[in-house]
């Protein structure tokens, strides 16, 4: 079966950097990431799984470390973002997933690197902000960087869990990026499913500014 991956990868990649040379983009609010990166200051941006695919072109080559799925479906993925100059930390909310938050944490450190987690995967339910990222952002002392991508014309997949968009070809993808913020490193459960909460209110305002 990996080998079968092996011999997508490229294929995929293909057709997501060809797919995505075609889209106008336009950044929101992006000095203040700039800024934050310039002052060394690490960043966990929180992303939804349907808003994915325009993200992993704009932000190739930066070597963000993704934390994808130990799923099946991941490790497809997985081989397309490294492909495109992502880091990764492999697991998720249902499988795997301290193991992949603490080798993030240590990519963070070794790597000065910024995360990337799609905060509602890898199964849903669709838009539910999971409390890894909380976890992990207080633990490194990260900014938590809320982003939205408004496609203005694309497919979406009603069929898969997420309604999963894909822009049209040529479409134009606004990419908002909210006000970083960062947590307490001392926060118990109950804080830390609080802020999830927080999180999700955070992200559905970005929808609608």
């Amino acid at each position: 079966m990996r080998n079968i991956y092996v011999k997508m990868t490229p294929l995929l990649t293909f057709f997501a950097v060809g797919w995505s040379m075609s889209i106008r983009y336009k950044r929101v609010n992006f000095e203040k990431i700039q800024d934050l990166r310039n002052r060394k200051k690490p960043i966990v941006f929180a992303i939804y799984h349907n808003e994915l695919f325009p993200l992993c072109y704009l932000h190739r080559n930066e070597g963000i470390i993704a934390v994808v799925s130990a799923s099946r479906d991941g490790e497809i993925l997985a081989r397309v973002l490294h492909s495109m100059g992502f880091n990764l930390a492999r697991g998720s909310s249902s499988r795997q997933g301290m193991k992949a938050m603490l080798a993030a944490m240590r990519q963070m450190h070794t790597k000065g690197r910024d995360a990337v987690l799609t905060v509602d995967g890898p199964r849903g339910p669709r838009h539910e902000v999971k409390p890894g990222i909380v976890y992990l952002a207080s633990r490194i002392g990260a900014h938590i960087v809320p982003v939205r991508v408004r496609m203005s014309t694309r497919h979406e997949f009603s069929g898969s869990w997420d309604r999963f968009k894909l822009p049209w070809l040529w479409s134009g993808c606004e990419v908002v990026y909210g006000r970083p913020y960062k947590l307490s490193s001392k926060m118990g459960s109950s804080e830390i499913t609080q802020e999830a909460l927080e999180l999700k209110h955070k992200l559905g305002l970005l929808s609608s500014t």
